[in-house]
């Protein structure tokens, strides 16, 4: 229930930006700030959130994500302007933010069996279907009859659902040995995010000028984590887990699938109701023959990790993302009906096939103490990802349209996109085939043995497939 009022919030979100667009007077940029302002706080402290929820509860720490998130949706359909519903979103992001890694950390610590976590996940992967399935269509329905605020409204009886559940059936679990807090990691990574995204989304409007201080910060973040982060004894980004090829593949297989769905969706929406003119229901329903594969697929991919491994669905995953990519960026797959239908089905299936192995394969064989920490690792990649790509794509769609008009320059300005996306589909293939292999595996068992080394076996072996 907490992955599908956070994912049934971003895809009902994409459905309602033309409608905000005119209701609050936005530009480009702003309707980028009200996806990324969100996922950027929310890739920013899935970490800290992960951490102390291994440190003080994982249950306590998930409640009080719902009761945050839940009063974050209110105050977002309440927001006069679009400076507060910026403001808003982010609230909601830091509820956000405890809600998704600790939920996998708790799916980690209750299925301990390899096959059944895979499945589980595999389960709650294909929540991330039935959002996509039900988002544009109930995002489309209450903009067209009410209006765009009344689509956060659909997270308060379900948040409030899921806080009565987990205080009735889910169990309190904490790691063995708290760790202790990272401030300054904490806040290195912030400023990392945060710089690196306003230099992306405000630079086809301000020029080089004005971002190369930001993107200069965000280089400064980064390397000061890399010396700083492996001097203390508990980081907050343990860099150990790296070391692990399989681990490694799936945080940047992540970041480039979850890219790809940011900017697949910021374009499809945008396309749908200001080029072609729909209204947000029917632009709603030409989104199904993506969602309605991505939800069947997704339990598919996670019976395939369980039994065969990570491999296999990867490699679907990578292929048709790239092939849909290669339809719209080569052939304009959007002009025309069956192309746009075939492109939006083989994106769905890409995306159905990808979730699953990268959760199963961030968490599988990782010390089950620091499974928040590693969780929140995956869902960090995934977050980023989507920023990124909704910052990248939309700057290079504000930079190619320009002062021309919107409907004629929209296809051209798009392509460049596409072929970004393609490209992210193309990593998904790649990294897929290297880091699932025998030697990948290798590498999973000595990073695990300098994670836990008083284990007198290997954590990671061919029954974890990972």
């Amino acid at each position: 229930m907490s992955l599908l009022i956070v994912s049934l919030d971003n895809t009902a979100l994409n459905v309602a930006l033309p409608s905000m667009q005119r209701d609050l007077h936005a530009t480009t940029s702003g309707l980028q700030w009200t996806i990324d302002a969100y996922t950027l706080v929310l890739a920013s402290l899935l970490m800290l959130a992960g951490s102390t929820a291994d440190r003080i509860g994982r249950k306590r720490v998930f409640m009080a994500g719902l009761v945050i998130f839940t009063v974050g949706s209110l105050l977002c359909s309440l927001a006069p302007s679009l400076e507060l519903l910026i403001v808003f979103r982010m609230i909601q992001a830091v509820g956000g933010s405890m809600l998704n890694p600790v939920a996998m950390s708790i799916i980690t610590n209750t299925f301990t069996d390899a096959r059944e976590r895979a499945r589980a996940i595999g389960v709650w992967g294909a929540v991330v279907g039935i959002s996509m399935a039900a988002g544009p269509l109930v995002g489309g329905l209450l903009v067209q009859s009410v209006s765009w605020r009344s689509i956060f409204w659909v997270n308060l009886p379900v948040g409030l659902a899921a806080l009565l559940l987990t205080l009735r059936f889910v169990p309190e679990s904490r790691a063995p040995r708290a760790r202790r807090p990272d401030p300054v990691g904490q806040l290195l990574v912030i400023v990392l995010f945060g710089s690196l995204t306003y230099a992306i989304i405000e630079a086809p409007a301000s020029g080089a000028g004005p971002v190369v201080p930001f993107a200069a910060v965000a280089m400064a973040a980064l390397l000061a984590l890399r010396w700083y982060e492996p001097r203390r004894a508990e980081p907050l980004i343990d860099l150990r887990f790296f070391r692990s090829a399989p681990f490694s593949g799936a945080t940047v297989i992540a970041v480039g699938a979850f890219a790809a769905l940011g900017g697949f969706l910021f374009l499809s929406t945008l396309y749908l109701q200001n080029v072609r003119g729909l209204d947000a229901l029917h632009a709603g329903l030409w989104m199904l023959p993506m969602a309605a594969p991505t939800f069947l697929c997704a339990p598919l991919s996670g019976r395939l990790v369980g039994s065969r491994g990570p491999r296999l669905p990867l490699l679907i995953a990578g292929t048709a993302m790239t092939a849909s990519g290669v339809l719209f960026a080569a052939f304009e797959a959007e002009t025309a009906n069956a192309t746009l239908l075939v492109g939006y089905v083989l994106f769905g299936i890409g995306f159905g096939f990808v979730n699953a192995p990268i959760t199963n394969t961030a968490v599988s064989g990782m010390p089950r103490a620091q499974a928040g920490v590693a969780a929140a690792v995956a869902s960090t990649s995934r977050q980023l990802g989507q920023t990124l790509g909704v910052a990248v794509v939309g700057a290079v769609l504000a930079s190619g349209i320009g002062s021309h008009p919107y409907r004629q320059m929209f296809v051209p300005a798009a392509r460049p996109g596409w072929w970004i996306l393609t490209g992210c589909g193309l990593a998904v293939l790649v990294l897929g085939l290297l880091t699932s292999g025998r030697w990948a595996r290798r590498t999973a068992e000595r990073a695990v043995r300098t994670l836990e080394p008083t284990r007198t076996r290997p954590a990671v072996g061919a029954s974890e497939r990972v």
